[in-house]
């Protein structure tokens, strides 16, 4: 993205050099996976990678079809954890849709922990394309995770209570193994009873929990302790033949481990889930322990990842046939409307772990017998290239798959050879045909969704976020931590790095090893070495022309909110699109949607947060539009409802009827008093401007206030001369005036600043704007915007968040902070329709802050805030 190049005014920098809070849980989870690596490392003790590889290769199959019947019937429950959410919030969606949509999100979010690919953010993305607002999403996942504790709670309760004097697998000991249990059982109880019986919500921290019934209630306690069973029993049947612990005890266990994975924010809970049973099994040999655990990991979290790219590419092809003879289906109506929204991050995934597999393979050894046949027919310097090349090519699909999931089409291209390359190395390394099989369902799906990846950003031109960074650190630490593993008992020397040879696996891994970490650190050094982004300033006249073309192409009159000379703009390289922003405090707000024609949406959203993050700020958007959530869902942020904005349909608006009785009287009684309407051009404003200030100022001084900014208008005179203006004139003197904004293609009009003297009618508000809807329907426009009733249409009802109840509650008793309800009926009786407007920004404890850093913005100051 370009910006202004002219510094005219000195930025507001942040106040933080380093934003140490952002990359805190990021540090925290690479560190937990070492010590956890670590420790593993010490409890395998003398034995070998081999060792571990053996036992899994030895697994029986009968305990691997058991495992997978599991594995499905876990999943099965997991899709009525959905069905239970979506009674909850009392939505008229299919079984159908709710399980295929509960089953990508538990694919995904078992696999990763990053922001964007939790179970919530892909929820929300295919909730949302079903009519679910945001807050019927966050519900969701809240009853979700509600299911998913009571399930646990269970669990382990059970096991506690009904563990041997010896305290059972946790080692509390007899007396707090009971102690606890009950007390996990207990809430459970304590909850079906007051969910059964309680007529009022109960406060959940920030949430209020409306009591579902005894019937959902039940039904909750039901799935999860069903399908927590199921999921335990998929790792209890893989465990070695001998291995002395109970199913009930060892589901505790499991229970707990599963806690630890998720409260450690390692991805997948990788390795944390393995230390805790290893640390609960003492007695197990560790190869075979490892080995079972390897093969519940590939079966209950590869798996279902695999099965949905089946699933993605299946309906594609399909899809494909079907679109030369039109015909549709259930994959037409139900299949594709949920996996089109989610293909980046599918595909994103699904290249990640491709990447994560080649980097995993480049650090084990090859299989003897394949390679023996290998070397009869590839020349061994081509076999040591492959082997070289399959780690880098590793380490490019873990940076590209960042790219994918902001559907650059650079990434896409790339992607694409480099799985084709990946492929070719696969076999030529050491005929690796699961892997080389794997890579290829990567490329087809890949293919399949080709069309998703549309934007024409640079590779280089993206900035990784910390929770990518770390979920990439811990790929490698893996990669080189089994590399290290598989070969402990080979001595180290220097010679090593110049052997060749067939069997030479540790020279091989030991340069792979070298390879990649040389390959990621010449990637963060170009990085690094990237020219910095001009600091940002106020805008010049320069800036204002350019933005008056990409805002002579927009349909929405918030675009002249540019021009008012008080937020920064960032433009997109073509110049025909911008964000509009301001900082306040550490808070980076932009007003709005991006401006410009939508095929420069994606990018300038993207590019802001990248700002944003250089300059160690938080991300703010605005009063944005429902249309493009999920964008600012892509960039990790929350969504909290500001309002609703009136716009009136304007073909419609007419003053008969009886309906309209109120208007007719209000405009009359101006009439009577001696009010005349006109628009002036904005070519004619200047010489009213002396009037106007008078005006202004009057109206200034019997508020008892000051001047508004960023998304409220303020007076300023090269500001007003940009539009036309309406006047409201009483004997030929002005009394009253609104600039007006109108769009290019007379989709919108509204009106920024209005302004009235003290001896204007007592009507002219009401005349002003039925004048100007009149006005606006002569001239061809499509809707009149009266702009935003603040905290109208928050919901106040179960589990809705606390900004929505405490706003739901100011809007129905804040009468002596704001007139919110007053406000809103005042739009409403112009019969508007209302529709929803969000701020997009990083949530949680930042929120009060933001809020705060938003407030002193549009008040001007802090001082203007907090005076009257």
């Amino acid at each position: 993205m370009s910006e202004p190049s002219t510094p005219s005014v000195e930025p507001v920098e942040p106040t933080e050099p380093f934003p140490w809070r952002r990359w805190l849980p990021a540090a925290l989870s690479v560190l937990v996976f070492v010590l956890v690596a670590a420790f593993l490392h010490h409890v395998l003790g003398a034995n070998h990678l081999r060792d571990v590889t053996a036992a899994l290769k030895a697994t029986p199959m009968a305990a691997v079809a058991t495992a997978c019947a599991l594995t499905a019937g876990s999943y099965f429950m997991l899709t009525l954890y959905d069905w239970i959410a979506v009674k909850y919030v009392q939505k008229p969606v299919s079984y159908a849709r709710t399980a295929l949509t509960s089953f990508i999100a538990y694919a995904f979010g078992h696999n990763l922990s990053l922001a964007s690919f939790t179970g919530g953010a892909i929820r929300y993305r295919l909730y949302s394309s079903q009519g679910f607002t945001t807050v019927d999403v966050a519900t969701i996942v809240s009853v979700c995770a509600l299911t998913t504790s009571i399930g646990v709670s269970v669990i382990a309760g059970s096991a506690l209570i009904l563990a041997a004097p010896g305290g059972g697998v946790l080692h509390l000991g007899f007396i707090w193994s009971k102690v606890v249990g009950t007390a996990l059982l207990g809430w459970v109880i304590a909850y079906v009873i007051w969910a059964a019986r309680a007529e009022r919500p109960a406060a959940i921290g920030s949430w209020a929990l409306r009591p579902p019934g005894a019937t959902l209630a039940l039904a909750q306690v039901v799935v999860a302790v069903i399908d927590l069973t199921l999921s335990a029993g998929v790792l209890y049947v893989l465990l070695p033949v001998g291995t002395n612990i109970g199913f009930v005890t060892f589901a505790g266990l499991y229970a707990v481990a599963v806690v630890a994975g998720i409260v450690s924010q390692v991805p997948g809970g990788l390795g944390v889930i393995e230390l805790v049973v290893s640390l609960a099994l003492p007695d197990v040999p560790r190869p075979q322990l490892l080995g079972a655990l390897l093969a519940y990991r590939g079966i209950y979290y590869f798996g279902p990842l695999v099965l949905a790219a089946l699933t993605f590419a299946g309906h594609e092809l399909v899809r494909q046939r079907r679109h030369l003879s039109r015909a549709g289906g259930f994959a037409d109506s139900v299949i594709a409307p949920l996996l089109r929204p989610v293909a980046p991050q599918l595909i994103g995934v699904l290249v990640f772990l491709a990447g994560a597999v080649l980097l995993l393979s480049g650090a084990t050894p090859g299989l003897d017998a394949r390679l023996g046949k290998l070397v009869d027919i590839v020349p061994l310097p081509l076999l040591e290239l492959s082997h070289l090349a399959g780690s880098v090519i590793g380490v490019g699909l873990l940076i590209l798959a960042r790219g994918l999931f902001r559907r650059l089409a650079a990434a896409y291209h790339m992607t694409f050879w480099l799985l084709v390359a990946g492929i070719i190395a696969s076999l030529l390394k050491g005929l690796d045909f699961e892997e080389a099989t794997y890579l290829g369902l990567v490329l087809l799906v890949t293919w399949l969704g080709r069309q998703a990846f549309h934007r024409p950003s640079t590779i280089m031109s993206q900035r990784f976020t910390p929770g990518w960074i770390a979920s990439v650190a811990i790929i490698v630490a893996l990669s080189l931590w089994i590399g290290v593993l598989a070969q402990r008992h080979v001595p180290y020397s220097n010679d090593l790095w110049w052997t060749v040879g067939v069997k030479g696996d540790a020279p091989r891994i030991l340069r792979a090893s070298l390879v990649v970490v040389v390959a990621l650190g010449a990637f963060v050094a170009v990085n690094l070495m990237k020219p910095a982004r001009p600091r940002p300033h106020d805008p010049a006249e320069l800036d204002l022309e350019r933005a008056r073309l990409a805002i002579a192409s927009s349909s929405f009159s918030l675009a002249n909110a540019a021009l008012a000379g008080d937020k920064r703009l960032l433009f997109a390289p073509s110049g025909d699109a911008f964000v509009m922003y301001q900082v306040s405090g550490r808070s980076w707000v932009a007003l709005g949607d991006p401006v410009g024609p939508a095929a420069r949406e994606e990018d300038l959203v993207w590019a802001f947060r990248e700002l944003v993050d250089l300059r160690g700020g938080r991300t703010v958007f605005y009063q944005v539009s429902g249309r493009s959530l999920p964008l600012y869902i892509d960039l990790g942020l929350s969504l909290i409802k500001l309002g609703e904005e009136a716009r009136v349909p304007l073909a419609d608006f007419q003053l008969e009827g009886s309906a309209r009785a109120d208007l007719r009287q209000s405009r009359r009684r101006a009439q009577r008093d001696g009010a005349s309407f006109q628009v002036v051009p904005a070519a004619a404003v200047e010489p009213l401007l002396p009037r106007l200030k008078a005006i202004s100022d009057a109206w200034l001084d019997d508020k008892s206030t000051a001047e508004k900014g960023f998304s409220l208008g303020a007076f300023n005179e090269r500001y007003l001369k940009e539009f036309p203006l309406a006047v409201v004139r009483s004997e030929g003197e002005i009394v009253a005036f609104a600039n007006l904004w109108g769009t290019a293609n007379l989709e919108e009009l509204s009106i920024d600043l209005m302004r009235f003297s003290p001896d204007a009618p007592r009507s002219s508000m009401d005349y002003l704007f039925i004048e100007l809807m009149l006005w606006g329907r002569a001239q061809g426009y499509h809707w009149f915007n009266l702009g935003m009733a603040p905290l109208a249409g928050l919901e106040n009802r179960a589990l809705a968040p606390l900004w929505h109840r405490l706003g739901s509650f100011l809007f129905r008793h804040g009468e002596s902070f704001y007139n919110f309800e007053g406000l809103r009926r005042y739009k409403a009786k112009f019969d508007p329709v209302w529709e929803p407007r969000y701020m997009a920004s990083p949530g949680g404890l930042h929120l009060p802050r933001i809020l705060l850093d938003v407030s002193t913005l549009i008040s001007g100051g802090f001082k203007e805030l907090v005076s009257k």
